[in-house]
């Protein structure tokens, strides 16, 4: 994904079963639902930084097909979120920035701009953010399962401290159109049985991972938080 608004709401599912359940539904509701992938991810989370230094930095790996939207949600983008990820094999740099009231890192509403470094290790990528002033933050371990229907994407992930956790999302072109398209991934959301993960409880779960994170990067462990 070059650039776009990612509209994403997420729901705690728990446990597997839970997380199966879901999956039964969606294509009881989607027939035309499909898995389209299953990956390991690891994602590491970066706080602070330079953003001045992280565009001399980066400028010369950025690919020209994504060089316009690497510029622009530097500029128009707040509260900015700096992570690296590991799909499988392939890594990659994520800025994520608000367009709405909420975070960055784990908002309804954002601009998003991913960019893969076939050239890169995910040590050499997160060396250049380090090299930017930009400290670890978090690291981060998931299993993935995306499934795709004509409406929208639904991820079911399997996180380390979160345990089950499904995220429905669409992307658009304008923010014009953003709270309508919150509004439907909610409906569709009731229509499947599931809840919204207020954002406050997130940000406390969030706040909990990134204080313990060690315990749990790589590992089954799951946390409850209220």
């Amino acid at each position: 994904m070059a650039a776009g608004f990612e509209i994403e709401i997420k729901s705690l599912l728990g446990s597997k079963e839970n997380a199966s359940t879901l999956i039964e539904r969606l294509f009881a509701l989607f027939p035309q639902a499909k898995l389209v992938s299953k990956n390991n991810q690891l994602n590491h989370y970066f706080t602070g930084g330079d953003f001045v230094k992280l565009r001399e930095k980066f400028t010369e790996h950025i690919p020209a097909d994504h060089k316009e939207a690497f510029e622009n949600i530097l500029r128009v983008g707040k509260k900015h979120s700096v992570r690296t990820r590991q799909l499988d094999e392939t890594v990659i740099l994520v800025i994520k920035a608000s367009i709405d009231d909420t975070t960055s890192a784990n908002g309804i509403s954002r601009m998003e701009c991913e960019v893969a470094f076939p050239e890169l290790t995910l040590d050499a990528l997160d060396q250049l953010l380090l090299e930017a002033g930009f400290t670890y933050q978090a690291k981060w371990s998931r299993e993935r399962e995306q499934y795709e229907t004509d409406e929208m994407t639904l991820c079911i992930d399997k996180n380390a401290g979160y345990g089950y956790l499904a995220e429905f999302e669409k992307v658009v072109q304008s923010a014009e159109v953003a709270e309508k398209t919150r509004d439907e991934l909610r409906s569709v959301m009731s229509q499947l049985g599931v809840e919204e993960l207020s954002q406050e409880r997130l940000e406390r779960m969030f706040a909990y991972y990134n204080v313990h994170w060690s315990e749990y990067y790589g590992t089954n462990k799951v946390f409850t938080i209220k």
